[in-house]
This record gives C-alpha cells, structure tokens and sequence, in this order.
C-alpha cells in the first residue's frame, strides 16, 4: 500500500485504468477487497510524484493519499505509527487532528484510533489538537487487517462550513414565507406544492403561510396542502438523516392574505413581484430591514401575482429577474439565494 486513491463509487475501474497509463509498472488495484470507492496502488518508482500527477490528471480521484506507513490493523501499531510520521511531518507550531476510516470487524473504533493516535502525537510534538480546522490531518485508512498512515494538508480540505463562511441559518429563520396557492388541476396542484414544500424545508424557514386573497374552491386547497406537506416531510426526512446538527420541520400556517398584511402590520413585508426593483438596488435597505432583528414576511403570488393594493404596504417590492416570469415553486427559493447572497456581500452582521 503506496497510495491510495478514493472515488465516486462505480468509478473506481476507470480511475485505475487512467492511473495505469501514468504509470505502466505500477500495480493497480480498483476496489481492494472488494471496497468500493478505493482504488489501490503499489510498487510505484515514486510514490509522490505520481500521487501529484493523480491529484492533476485523474478528475474520478477526489482524494489521494500518500500512505507514509503500513502497519498491522492493530490499535498500539497504528498509534506508534501516527506518532513516527507525524514527528516527521508535523511541527510543533501546527495543529492536526487525525481521521480514521475503518473497513472490516476489529477490536476498536474509528474514534478510539483518534484518541489513542491523537493523544500519542500531541505528546511527542507537541503540536495542538484541532478537530474543525486543522493544519494537517493524519488520516488513518484501515482495510481489514492492514491499516496505512497519510499526512493530508488540512487546509486544502474541501469543507460544507468553514471558519470564512457566514451560516445562512439565522437569516432564513427569521424568513416567514407567504405563498398564494396554487389553485390548478388537482395533479399539478400536488406536484407544485410538493416542489414548494421541499424548497422551504430545504432553507429551514421561520414558517409557511399559504394565504388566498378570495374566497377558493376547497378541495383544490387541500390538494395544494398536501402536496406541500408531502414536499417538507420528504426533504425533513432527508435533512435528519444527513445533517449533523437537528434539523428543524417547517411549519404550516393558513391565512387570507389581507388579514395576514394587517395583522402583521410593523413587521417588514417583501413583496417579489416584476414591477418592483432589481435586488442590486434594494441591498441597503434589505440590510436595514434584517438589522431589526423581527420576523420578515416574503410574499409570493401564483397564477395571478400580489394585489396590487398590498403594495402600498410593503417595506420594498422585488424584481428577482428582469423580464424573466418565474414558475412558482422556484420563487421562493430564488428569492431566498438572492436575499441571503445580497446580504453577504453588503456586509450584513
């Protein structure tokens, strides 16, 4: 074990297969034991020289690790290893954290090699520990009985968070989205509530209000809210299983539109209709607007737009996109991205 690559499953043959026509003396093997994802190589004339030319060459490669040790798959062999490479290629001045992936039955758990590993390398140079943002990572890749040691540069680490992003959460929480239903045929009715459900589920919204300006044929509502019911479960479900914080269900909320404007009077309202004005000129006053710190309604017409009266009573009406008609399961979400984007590049705090 010199170097092992990882892929998108299914695409491990074709990685190996490229990383052959590197190197012809190579040996090559995708899928090692029968894990998907990896492939393996050995008895390569220079290990980093050609782990660099994977990282340049090979797109199916997401992530080349150099193994600097091999080691039984035993949790005292690995330690001592982790210990060796890192007094190697680690100072004192960096931080690190080691990452263990295990595959196969043993005796221990990823997160004892962590410990156990980590523990040993603070001690011997003295380096600090940092689990969120390390300087260098020890990744630790245990297949059955064999387990190689890798020094990866934590700052070149791909991240969904990173200490430079600002989290869209506290603003899309404050969000009460205001939506007219969609009042077609039956099918369609669903679809377009379904497709609006997982939307406002996706951003974790304050709540979604389905408002009617008029007097609307029953059974068509309860179509249209069962689909949006149908679309936040879905996406809710999805959000518990993959996220590693709590996701929270949207709620769903039914009001007449002018009774919700004058209720909510003293709150900021945000009409995003075609006769308003481009977001680019609206930032300022979108930064002012969320510096209150109070709920913000976003109203979204359907087959037929905002009244025109409401407007009187709107803190701003948006244009998302110029001469661009919208379909109405992408205007929420589209104003969302647009909001959230707009008020990173303002400044917004």
């Amino acid at each position: 074990m010199e170097v092992l690559v990882k892929t998108p499953l299914g695409l491990e043959k074709i990685a190996a297969e490229r990383i052959k026509e590197l190197e012809e003396s190579c040996v090559v093997t995708a899928k090692p034991q029968g894990y998907e994802g990896l492939v393996l190589i050995e008895k390569c004339s220079d290990k980093y020289r050609l782990a660099s030319i994977i990282e340049k060459e090979v797109l199916e490669a997401e992530k080349v690790i150099v193994i600097e040790e091999v080691v039984p798959a035993r949790i005292d062999a690995i330690s001592e290893a982790a210990a060796r490479v890192a007094e190697q290629k680690i100072s004192q001045d960096e931080s690190f954290a080691v990452r263990t992936v295990r595959r196969g039955k043993h005796e221990f758990t990823s997160i004892d090699v962590n410990t156990r590993a980590g523990a040993l390398i603070a001690a011997r140079v003295g380096a600090a520990v940092n689990l969120d943002y390390p300087d260098k990572i020890v990744q630790v890749e245990i297949i059955q009985e064999t387990a190689g040691i890798g020094i990866l540069d934590g700052r070149a680490e791909w991240r969904k968070m990173d200490r430079d992003k600002r989290s869209s959460l506290p603003i899309f929480s404050r969000v009460s989205i205001v939506q007219m239903p969609y009042l077609g045929p039956h099918e369609g009715a669903r679809q377009i509530g379904s497709r609006i459900g997982r939307a406002v589920q996706a951003y974790e919204v304050m709540e979604l209000v389905i408002a009617p300006s008029t007097a609307v044929d029953a059974d068509g509502l309860v179509v249209f809210i069962q689909g949006i019911e149908e679309g936040i479960e879905s996406r809710y479900q999805v959000q518990r299983r993959s996220y590693s914080r709590p996701a929270r269900r949207v709620k769903v909320l039914i009001q007449d539109l002018y009774q919700l404007v004058r209720e909510r009077s003293g709150e900021p309202v945000i009409v995003f209709e075609p006769e308003g004005v481009e977001i680019r000129r609206a930032t300022s006053r979108l930064r002012e607007i969320f510096s209150r710190g109070s709920r913000v309604n976003f109203l979204f017409g359907s087959r037929e737009g905002i009244p025109k009266g409401i407007y009187r009573r709107a803190d701003l009406v948006i244009d998302l996109a110029p001469e661009i008609t919208l379909p109405t399961e992408l205007a929420a979400p589209a104003a969302l991205a647009e909001i959230y984007t707009a008020l990173s590049i303002e400044g917004y705090e």
